[in-house]
């Protein structure tokens, strides 16, 4: 055994680092405590829970279309702009981006900043025309 990981071992090394990538997209999010919800979560929380949409993409992506009602406060602009979603502080925000990448900085941010109830859309906009729900333009 000893000898075929000596001679494998950049297939070995790719293999494990392979395995490790596909197990934090499945369970990274949760580790680091952000809660997650597709798009029949999200417009569950929309619905019945009243939350606040926060779109985190820049101003063009934003005209392109977003979901309706939500709130534009770029990546860049959340930590000098927090004090806008003070009074949402103990509702649930539904965080948005593209695909879900900047949206999951900015709800471990806002995790880290008190608002317990913030909750990333998984896929981000691009899900939620997949699951062909209506953008406003």
């Amino acid at each position: 055994m000893w000898q075929f990981l000596e001679n494998n071992v950049l297939t070995v090394s790719l293999t494990f680092i392979s395995g490790y990538m596909l197990f934090w997209s499945f369970y990274g999010n949760r580790l680091r405590g952000i809660k997650e919800v597709d798009t029949a979560g999200a417009t569950q929380l929309m619905n019945r829970e009243n939350a606040i949409i926060l779109d985190v993409r820049e101003q063009g992506e934003y005209d392109q279309g977003h979901i309706m009602n939500s709130r534009l406060i770029p990546t860049g602009q959340l930590k000098d702009r927090i004090g806008e979603l003070e009074k949402y502080r103990d509702m649930p925000i539904l965080v948005v981006c593209r695909s879900g990448a900047r949206a999951t900085g900015a709800t471990a941010f806002l995790n880290k900043q008190g608002f317990a109830k913030a909750t990333l859309l998984t896929g981000g906009v691009m899900a939620w025309q997949k699951a062909n729900l209506p953008l406003k333009r």
